[in-house]
Order: structure tokens, then sequence, then C-alpha cells
């Protein structure tokens, strides 16, 4: 399984790797978190650009009369955004564990592509903040779990956050008592450096063979 979680990082690294290799090919550069666009790329991508009265017009009577309440989650995001922060800002410092840097979850960039009429630029701009906080949200939430109980479940869960694979066994109490330190040391590392220390944190195949009865 350790083996497995290991290959998924590194797929994930690569196809990082391919959409950079498909952004460039598309005119795209990014520097310091600054998006720029090649010379005459701004004035091809206005060329497909819908007026915001042909883009309501091809709207359904459904996806208008739904807008309101799909930005009403506004309101609950927000509060999320606003209370894992300072939940973090207290807690994640008296555990000694390193805080979450908000930025590497929530971007507004696309906002500077000319091909977007100002409705779809604020769609795109509320699609970025929701998904970001969820996903902001998410990775205090993992290494809140990582510190008072980084135990896999019994039962399967979908989609579980990275750090997860790399958690003790269900039922592994002899290492839940003499590791549960060790994982929690780790999380005073900076950034990425936490999935790779947590990674290290699992005992090779060898070791558990070494400690099994």
């Amino acid at each position: 399984m350790k083996e497995i979680a290991r290959t998924i990082v590194e797929l994930q690294v690569e196809l990082d790797r391919e959409i950079e290799f498909r952004r460039r090919a598309l005119g795209v550069r990014v520097h310091d978190r600054l998006v720029e666009f090649e010379r005459g790329i701004v004035i091809e991508q206005r060329k497909l650009k819908t007026s915001v009265r042909a883009f309501l017009a091809r709207s359904s009577f459904g996806v208008i009369i739904t807008a309101p309440v799909i930005y009403s989650m506004l309101l609950p995001l927000v509060l999320l955004d606003i209370w894992i922060s300072v939940y973090q800002a207290i807690c994640f410092r008296a555990y000694g564990i390193a805080r979450v840097e908000r930025r590497d979850y929530i971007a507004f960039d696309r906002g500077r592509l000319a091909y977007l009429n100002w409705v779809e630029a604020l769609n795109c701009a509320y699609c970025a903040y929701a998904n970001g906080v969820i996903a902001y949200a998410r990775e205090i939430g993992s290494r809140t779990e990582q510190y008072w109980c980084p135990i896999k479940h019994a039962l399967r869960i979908s989609d579980p956050h990275q750090r997860y694979y790399e958690f003790l066994e269900f039922g592994d109490a002899e290492g839940y008592r003499t590791r549960l330190a060790a994982f929690r040391e780790l999380l005073a590392a900076d950034g990425d450096d936490i999935a790779a220390g947590t990674r290290a944190a699992s005992p090779r195949p060898e070791a558990e063979e070494q400690t099994s009865p």
C-alpha cells in the first residue's frame, strides 16, 4: 500500500509537469504568482469573448433562477474561511504544527482571461473561492487528524486526503503507542515537507517484519 501511495504522488508530480507543458504551449507564463501571456494571445482571446447579453440569452431558465441559491453559499464559505483561519492560528501555534498557507489554495487568476465576460469571470471567481476554501479547510483538517488520530478507518472512505495513506493501520495498537509522537513531530515541518515527512514516519516493510510477533 505504501508503494502504491508513493506511486500516486509521483504520478501527480508528472501530471503537474504535463499541465505546465500544455500551459506553455498556449502561451501562458507564471512567475511569482503573476500570470503573463505572450504577445498577441490576449488579442486572440478577446475575439472569442461572448457578450453578457448573448451569454444570458443562451442560459436556461433553471440556470438563472438557481443562481441566487448557488451564490447564497458564500455566507457559510466566508464563515468557514474565517473560522478555520482563526482555529489554525490559535491551535496550530499551541500544538507546534506548521500553519497552512491560505494563498496556496485560493487563487483568483482566471479574471485575466480575456475571453471571459464579467459574468463568466464572476462565476470563475466564485468557484475558485468555494473550492479553494474547502481545500484549505481540508488541509487544516488533515494536519489536525495526523496530530490526534493518524489511524486508517476499517471502512472504505472515498477520496481521502493524501496524508491518510501513510496513517497507521486500523487495529495497530502498538504502532499507535510507539509512533504517534513521530507523526506529531513531522507536523512541525513547513509546507510540502509535511507530506513527505509523514511517509518517513511509516516503517518500511522490513521494519514491520522485525516488529511483528
